[in-house]
């Protein structure tokens, strides 16, 4: 039984890598379609005219009443968000988090990456007041866009780098679940929050009897997401909950929680994440003056995503080596570390992401600042991860022997 659920976390690694990178390559295109619309003045009236539709949902007297923006960023993404819940806990049940040697130094990695990158942005916007509220936006990593640039390498990338990249990605993604929560809520209801908690309750009953049809669980997810729009915290999150009380058996390739995230995975990577990068990365130029693109938001996103990210992942990953709290992962160097260091600077969609958070009820002339920086750092490590990588990563000959033999010990 161990031996199957390791094969099928193995296999399903192998299809999730390839899901993620070629919808990171879908995501660049859907950013550069995003600038040229917003930077061509016939199409940047019709852009934005689109992005600021109202649509209008109501039921039995309650509804929800949003631009068509927001019904991406707090509805569309849900589904994102609820795939990462998915992950992560079919990770913890049969996959990479659920061996503690893996996880220790991908996660301490991740807590630099984190903590690094926030006191550059800190450090710039010492002086600029409200523009400060945008500290965690470069602490984020887009794994669509990290691992799609990782797999231009081909077979050149062992598996091991790849799994402490998604590893740390996975982490990552905890920590902006928990940062979003925390620093990213306003105006609470505490009678909207009443009625998430007793559909929180019915998904926690709901899996203790037993049942595993997926109907009831999407149905009560459905209303927790409506009470926890209204609640002020934000509505995404209410998708990581309601993935939390999805059964997932080990044992069992038909569980609801593995059929839900095998069919939700194509859809987040080549519908929901372009869409949402087509909505929110078409910053324009048009009229931007110079001190716009120099100013403290962009230039602290930037320093954190290219700089805070390598120095925080590196530094932590050396320092734990060092004390001997853990050790690189088989197969893999130190430059191939500085390479994946680069590349969780990219943090485009979630940056963007958290940079909408930040600044939604307060100052909305940052937010093309936040959408430069975030296009810029992103760029920027990207193309110096890969510049890393090519000469850190092995022969291709040499790797794709070493990855067959990877793959056979998984089996």
């Amino acid at each position: 039984m161990i031996r199957q659920a390791s094969a099928q976390a193995a296999q399903a690694l192998r299809e999730f890598l390839k899901l993620e990178s070629a919808g990171g390559l879908l995501l660049v295109g859907a950013t550069v379609l995003a600038l040229l619309l917003a930077n061509i003045p016939p199409t940047y009236e019709l852009y934005q005219w689109v992005l600021d539709l109202h649509l209008t949902v109501t039921l039995g007297g309650l509804g929800v009443d949003k631009p068509l923006l927001l019904w991406i960023n707090d509805a569309l993404m849900v589904l994102f968000f609820m795939l990462v819940g998915l992950e992560l806990k079919r990770e913890v049940v049969e996959g990479q988090l659920s061996r503690p040697e893996q996880v220790v130094l991908p996660a301490l990695a991740a807590i630099g990456g984190l903590v690094v990158p926030a006191l550059f942005y800190l450090a710039i916007t010492s002086d600029a007041g409200s523009a400060r509220n945008g500290w965690a936006i470069p602490t984020a990593t887009d794994i669509a866009f990290a691992l799609a640039v990782l797999g231009l390498m081909g077979s050149r990338v062992p598996v091991s780098l790849k799994v402490f990249l998604t590893t740390i990605a996975i982490v990552d993604d905890i920590a902006a679940i928990v940062i979003i929560a925390l620093f990213y809520t306003s105006d609470l209801s505490t009678t909207a929050l009443g009625l998430a908690g007793i559909g929180v309750v019915a998904l926690f009953l709901l899996n203790r009897s037993g049942v595993m049809r997926l109907a009831p669980y999407l149905l009560v997810g459905a209303f927790i997401w409506f009470c926890v729009l209204k609640s002020g915290v934000h509505a995404t999150l209410a998708g990581v909950v309601v993935a939390a009380f999805i059964p997932l058996r080990a044992d069992d390739s038909r569980s609801p929680a593995r059929h839900l995230e095998h069919a939700l995975h194509p859809w987040v990577a080549f519908a929901v994440l372009p869409v949402f990068a087509l909505a929110n990365a078409g910053v324009s130029l048009l009229g931007l003056e110079a001190e716009d693109l120099t100013g403290p938001v962009p230039v602290g996103i930037v320093l954190g995503l290219f700089a805070g990210k390598q120095i925080g992942v590196l530094g932590m990953v050396g320092l734990a080596c060092l004390l001997r709290i853990a050790r690189l992962p088989d197969g893999v160097s130190w430059g191939q570390v500085f390479g994946v260091s680069a590349l969780c600077g990219v943090g485009f969609t979630m940056s963007l992401f958290i940079g909408t958070l930040a600044f939604e009820h307060g100052d909305f002339d940052l937010l093309s600042g936040v959408k430069v920086g975030v296009i810029c750092g992103s760029v920027l490590s990207a193309i110096w991860g890969i510049a890393i990588l090519h000469f850190t990563l092995p022969a291709a000959a040499e790797s794709a022997e070493g990855n067959t033999e990877a793959e056979s010990v998984d089996r």
